[in-house]
């Protein structure tokens, strides 16, 4: 896959976790099971949420 595909893929995966995060429904490693992130990058999210 391209390089500008996969950053648009994964943006897109990005707002999905941001969604689940904000509404404060799902344990992170829910949100990293379906979502396609990984648990840290699911951390990271939350961390900039917070912050």
């Amino acid at each position: 896959m391209c390089k500008a595909m996969e950053d648009m893929r994964k943006e897109s995966l990005r707002e999905v976790a941001e969604r689940m995060l904000k509404a404060g429904k799902y344990a992170l490693d829910e949100i990293s099971a379906i979502s396609g992130l990984s648990l840290d990058e699911v951390k990271a999210l939350d961390k900039e949420k917070t912050a």
